[in-house]
C-alpha cells in the first residue's frame, strides 16, 4: 500500500493497524503525581521504602515526581496534542482510602474525577489500573500481600473506585504486573516493601491473584455489559542457545516463574504444575491455596494486558545450586546477560522477541483478545539549545517493536491496542530519577515538559494508524 499523507514520503509501503485499534500511553500513580501528603493521603509502601537510606539511588522519593497531581489539565492538553486515543493511568490507594480500609477520603477521589472528566472532554478514552504497587502502608504493616486479608481490602477498594468513576470510566484493570508486586517486593527485595523472603513471595503472588479475581467479580456485578474488565501481566520470552533437554528444561523452569505461573490460573488452568513442583522445597507455601480460590482467580476477562521490555536468556546449571535473582525457588539456571544494543537500563533491545511472544500469549491467554499496555525504553536525555529532545535510540526502539505488534497481528495475534510507556520521565523506583523512559521530557527543577522526537514520532503514527515498513523516520 502506498500513502498520500503529507508527511509520509509518497511511495513508501505503509504497515496499517485495523481500523479500530487504540493508541495512547501508560503512567503509574507513585511515579507522576505527587503530592503524597495532600488532602489526606496516607503514607504506601513506596513512601516508607523511598525514604529508607540506601533503598532508592540517590535517596529519590515519590515527592513532587511529576507534580502531576496539580499539573494533570496541561498533561492532558499534551496528550492531546500528541492525538493520543487513550491514557492509561492508576489511581493511588492510599489516597483514596489512607489506611488501605474503612472511610474514603473524598479528597483523593474528587482528583481522579477532574481527571477523567478533563480526558474526556479532550476526547481521551481514560483506562483506570486499580493497582500499580503503591500498598497503604498500614496494610504491609499487617502483613501487606502476605496476609489474605489484604485481598479482600483491595475489592472493597475497587468497588469504592468503580462506584465513583464508573458512570464515565468503561476499562478497568484489577492489577498491574503482580509479578513484580510480589517477586521484587517480598522476594529479592529490590522494590518495597523490600522483603527477601522467596516462600513469602509466592505467598503474596496467590494472594494478590486472589486480590484479583475478588474485585474483577465485584466490578463485574455492577458494570454495564459494554465495560471491560482486564489484568495487565509482565512476560519475557525465555531463550536458551541451544536445544539440549538442558537447556530446554532451563527455558521450561524460567517461563514457569515469569510467565506460566500468574496467566495459568488466570486463564482457568491453575498454578501449573511443574512449577509447584519446581517451588515445593522453599517450604509448603500451597498452604496459602483454599478451596475455591482458584476458580475467584479464574474470573471471567475482556482482554488481557501484556507488558513487555525484554527477553531473557538463560543456559542449564547444577541441579542444586540456587539461582540469584527475581524467581522464587528457582533452581538449576543460569540467567544469561543480555545482548546486542541495550537500553540506558542495560535491558536488551529485541523487537523479535515481542513479535514471538505476542503470538505464543494469543495462542495461550484462553483466548482473550491482548492490549500492549507498557511497551517502552529508558535512554539519558537532555534539551539542546534550540529546546528539543531527539532522542534516537528510543524513536528506533519504539518504530522497532510497534512494527514487531503489526508482524504479530499479521501471524495472528489478537493484539488490539498499544500503550508506550511512559507518558512522561518519573519516579523509576528503586532507580530513582535515573532512568528516563518518557517520550515527554520533564525537567524535575521547573517541571517543564518537553515533547521528544519519539513522541512526535509515536503522534505520526497514530494519525495514520500505521507506519512505513523501513527506516525510522515517519
Amino acid at each position: 500500500m502506498t500513502t498520500t499523507d503529507p508527511d509520509v514520503e509518497v511511495g513508501r509501503d505503509l504497515l496499517r493497524f485495523p481500523p479500530d485499534f487504540l493508541w495512547g500511553a501508560a503512567t503509574a500513580s507513585f511515579q507522576i503525581e505527587g503530592a503524597t501528603t495532600a488532602d489526606g493521603r496516607g503514607p504506601s509502601i513506596w513512601d516508607t521504602f523511598s525514604a529508607t537510606p540506601g533503598k532508592v539511588l540517590g535517596g529519590d522519593t515519590g515527592e513532587p515526581a511529576c507534580d502531576h497531581y496539580h499539573r494533570y489539565a496541561s498533561d492532558v492538553e499534551l496528550m492531546s496534542s500528541l492525538g493520543l486515543a487513550a491514557y492509561r493511568f492508576s489511581v493511588a490507594w492510599p489516597r483514596v482510602q489512607p489506611t488501605g480500609a474503612g472511610a474514603v477520603e473524598e479528597r483523593g477521589l474528587d482528583f481522579y474525577d477532574r481527571l477523567v472528566d478533563s480526558l474526556l472532554a479532550s476526547g481521551i478514552r481514560p483506562l483506570v489500573t486499580l493497582y500499580h504497587w503503591d500498598l497503604p502502608q498500614a496494610l504491609e504493616d499487617a502483613g501487606g500481600w502476605r496476609n489474605r486479608d489484604t485481598a479482600y481490602r483491595f475489592a472493597e477498594y475497587a468497588t469504592h473506585v468503580h462506584t465513583r468513576l464508573a458512570d464515565r470510566v468503561s476499562d478497568w484493570t484489577t492489577l498491574n504486573e503482580p509479578w513484580c508486586s510480589a517477586f521484587l517486593g517480598y522476594g529479592n527485595g529490590i522494590h518495597a516493601p523490600g522483603v527477601v523472603n522467596p516462600k513469602e513471595a509466592l505467598e503474596a503472588a496467590h494472594h494478590l491473584l486472589l486480590g484479583h479475581g475478588l474485585a474483577a467479580s465485584a466490578l463485574r456485578e455492577s458494570s454495564p455489559e459494554d465495560h471491560k474488565i482486564s489484568l495487565v501481566l509482565n512476560f519475557s520470552q525465555v531463550w536458551a542457545d541451544a536445544a539440549t533437554p538442558a537447556h530446554q528444561e532451563a527455558v521450561r523452569k524460567v517461563d514457569g516463574l515469569q510467565n506460566r505461573v500468574l496467566l495459568d490460573p488466570v486463564v482457568g488452568r491453575g498454578y501449573p504444575a511443574d512449577v509447584l513442583e519446581d517451588t515445593a522445597w522453599l517450604g509448603d507455601w500451597q498452604r496459602v491455596i483454599r478451596d475455591g480460590d482458584l476458580d475467584v482467580i479464574a474470573a471471567p476477562l475482556d482482554w488481557l494486558g501484556v507488558n513487555y521490555y525484554a527477553p531473557a536468556r538463560v543456559a542449564p546449571a547444577a541441579d542444586d545450586v540456587v539461582t540469584e535473582g527475581p524467581f522464587a525457588g528457582l533452581r538449576g539456571v543460569e540467567l544469561l546477560p543480555p545482548r546486542g544494543a541495550l537500553t540506558g537500563f542495560g535491558w536488551e533491545q529485541n523487537a523479535d522477541a515481542f513479535a514471538e511472544l505476542l503470538v505464543r500469549l494469543s495462542r495461550d491467554a484462553g483466548g482473550l483478545p491482548l492490549v500492549v499496555t507498557e511497551n517502552g525504553s529508558a535512554f539519558p536525555d537532555t534539551v539542546d539549545e534550540m529546546g528539543r529532545v531527539v532522542d534516537p535510540e528510543r524513536t528506533r526502539y519504539l518504530v522497532d517493536h510497534v512494527r514487531a505488534v503489526h508482524r504479530a497481528i499479521a501471524d495472528g495475534a489478537d493484539v488490539r491496542g498499544y500503550l508506550a510507556w511512559s507518558l512522561l520521565d518519573n519516579f523509576e523506583w528503586a532507580a530513582g530519577y535515573s532512568q528516563r523512559f518518557g517520550i515527554v521530557h520533564v525537567d524535575y527543577e521547573t517541571q517543564q515538559r518537553t515533547i521528544k522526537e519519539s513522541a512526535a514520532t509515536l503522534s505520526r503514527i497514530i494519525r495514520h494508524n500505521g507506519l512505513p515498513s523501513d527506516g525510522y523516520q515517519v
